[in-house]
């Protein structure tokens, strides 16, 4: 995470998140780097549908593909980096392990999020199958994973 912190600094790029199943602990992460304030302008931890959609996700692509898509988290990502006009936005959705009785549909260990790149528009998809392990270590696990991501896309749009 420090690397990323750093890159954005140095690139003059800024960063929101729009988290649900890691209940903040990417924004977390970001906050335990030294210098983030000039980096991060916002984070919203959306765990019900209600404020998803209060955040801008649009309702009708709940209903269409369940909250625990890929669409709603591109939708999360889009949604905070226009609502806080930062470079990049991250959207969090999913299931770690565990079923939801008020969103039945998905799978109970898929987790998905979307890295909202605004200058180009683009997004940078991905899905994750967590392990059957305690929340606190599949968390780290997909932050991880955001983080090789977020750096990969830094390295490629900034050479």
């Amino acid at each position: 995470m420090e690397k990323i912190v750093n890159k954005l600094i140095e690139l003059n790029k800024t960063i929101s998140t729009m988290e649900s199943c890691t209940g903040g602990f990417l924004v977390s992460e970001i906050t335990n780097i030294s210098g983030s304030s000039e980096v991060l302008k916002f984070s919203a931890v959306t765990y019900s549908n209600e404020y998803k959609i209060k955040m801008g996700v649009n309702p009708k692509t709940i209903d269409k593909y369940s909250v625990y898509s890929i669409e709603v988290a591109r939708e999360m990502g889009k949604c905070i980096s226009d609502f806080t006009s930062s470079n990049y936005g991250i959207g969090i959705t999913g299931k770690i392990n565990n079923p939801d009785k008020n969103n039945m549909f998905g799978k109970d260990n898929a987790v998905f999020f979307s890295i909202y790149d605004r200058e180009n528009n683009k997004y940078f998809d991905n899905k994750i199958t967590v392990k059957n392990q305690s929340r606190s270590l599949c968390k780290k696990d997909i932050v991880n994973k955001i983080i090789n991501e977020m750096y990969k896309i830094l390295e490629i749009n900034n050479k």
